[in-house]
């Protein structure tokens, strides 16, 4: 999760009506909101999700044109591999808002990859090169660790692509896991302001440049989903993820189906049924440019409109990290994903 503290001053969270107007998907009629969970799903093990996070952060920050982006990105590949998914890399030359030239890669694990029916889920898998939000002056130019802002997700997805593939029984639909690029790059002010401007147009902010250029280039051609999630911020210890606001805009029948879903397994007190800023994030590309109805379960406190503590910070490291919160988001995704027929 990149630059969008700034979106919970009241005036920005707000974002052009052209964008708000952008059309409405099929999420109404693919997925019922009132579906039980009478479907046998496998366990998801948060001590394994939990060790997928903390291998990520070994290798240090994920910064673009560094070795540990490049290592960590083939630990995601091998991951997937392991657990028996079609792998596809895209890799392509990105350009942040201050016109640097960076070395990128969106990293896509498909299960069942000829299943007509499919879902992705996603998160991004890169570190933010600068800590700007750091108390500290002299850590606000260090790269940020980024446990929760990023390798929480992809924890998460890398145990869902593991539970499937050991379990005797898998879902009736084709998963795609959608590892993102080049999110946590750019000016989160002048990325926002952009956004307001363009009107809708989200091809020229400097951040979320991996989603946007999957989002132009599908990873196969003609590829579709019903529906798309986006993992945010989802490890941190205490986490409450209330409704998005562009999710409801987009999608509300399926966060209405996840949400109800936590609430059946008992999760109710993360999953809060309360509305939550309208976040520009890795789910917007998806929603306005490829059309596919995409939901985004990031953390927000609803009180103080703020992220985690240690987002952009360097204090963003496994100490956050927390397994029951790995356990509410990977079990309730997985029962979400075993219900769909």
């Amino acid at each position: 999760m990149t630059n969008y503290s700034i979106l919970f001053v009241p005036a920005l969270l707000l974002v052009t009506a052209g964008a708000c107007r952008t059309k409405q998907s099929q999420s109404d009629t693919t997925q019922t909101t009132e579906q039980p969970a009478t479907v046998s799903a496998p366990a998801f093990n948060a001590d394994s999700a939990y060790s997928y996070v903390d291998r990520q952060v070994a290798f240090g920050p994920r910064v673009p044109n560094t070795p540990a982006h490049v290592q960590t990105g083939n630990y995601i590949v091998n991951k997937f591999k392991q657990f028996g998914c079609e792998v596809t890399e895209q890799t392509f030359v990105a350009t942040t808002w201050d016109g640097k030239k960076i070395n990128a890669r969106n990293i896509i694990g498909s299960i069942n990859p000829k299943a007509t029916k499919r879902i992705f889920i996603s998160s991004h898998w890169d570190s933010r090169p600068i800590a700007d939000s750091d108390s500290l002056p002299a850590n606000r130019t260090k790269p940020v660790p980024s446990a929760n802002d990023g390798a929480s997700g992809v924890g998460v997805m890398l145990e869902l692509a593991r539970a499937i593939h050991q379990s005797a029984t898998k879902p009736n639909v084709g998963i795609d896991f959608i590892c993102f690029d080049v999110e946590d790059l750019g000016n989160g002010e002048k990325a926002n302001k952009d956004f307001e401007k363009e009107s809708g147009d989200v091809d020229y902010v400097g951040f979320g440049l991996g989603s946007r250029y999957w989002a132009k280039n599908l990873h196969k051609p003609g590829y579709s989903a019903y529906y798309g999630v986006l993992l945010d911020m989802v490890g941190a210890k205490g986490a409450t993820f209330p409704k998005e606001g562009y999710s409801m805009q987009f999608a509300p029948s399926i966060v209405n189906n996840v949400w109800q879903t936590a609430s059946r397994l008992g999760y109710s007190q993360y999953f809060i049924d309360t509305p939550g800023g309208q976040i520009t994030d890795d789910h917007v590309a998806p929603n306005l440019i490829a059309k596919i109805p995409t939901i985004d379960i990031i953390q927000l406190n609803t009180v103080t409109g703020s992220f985690f503590a240690a987002h952009h910070t360097i204090s963003d490291d496994m100490r956050y990290i927390d397994r029951g919160t790995l356990k509410a988001v990977g079990q309730t995704l997985l029962q979400v994903l075993y219900n769909e027929q």
